[in-house]
C-alpha cells in the first residue's frame, strides 16, 4: 500500500501528499519542493501555473464537492 492521501478540497483543488513525482504529457517531470509536505493540483482549470494550484478558483465560478459514497 502507497503512502500517498489525496484530499479533494471543497471548491478547490487536489491536495496530495507524500512522495510523489508528476509528470507532463511527454513524461518529463516537474520540480517539486522537497521541503513542502503537500502538492496542490489544479482542478478549476484558470491556473496560470497549471498542473499546479495558483488559487484561482477563489476569483472565478468553480464549484465542485464530491463525496465519497459510504458502504
Amino acid at each position: 500500500m502507497s503512502n500517498v492521501t489525496i484530499r479533494v478540497r471543497d471548491n478547490g483543488p487536489l491536495l496530495i501528499e507524500g512522495s510523489i513525482r508528476v509528470e507532463d504529457g511527454e513524461g518529463n517531470p516537474f520540480p517539486l519542493d522537497a521541503s513542502k509536505p503537500q502538492v496542490a493540483l489544479c482542478r478549476c482549470g484558470n491556473s496560470k501555473n497549471g498542473p499546479f494550484c495558483d488559487g484561482s478558483h477563489k476569483t472565478t465560478a468553480f464549484a465542485s464537492a464530491p463525496r465519497a459514497a459510504l458502504r
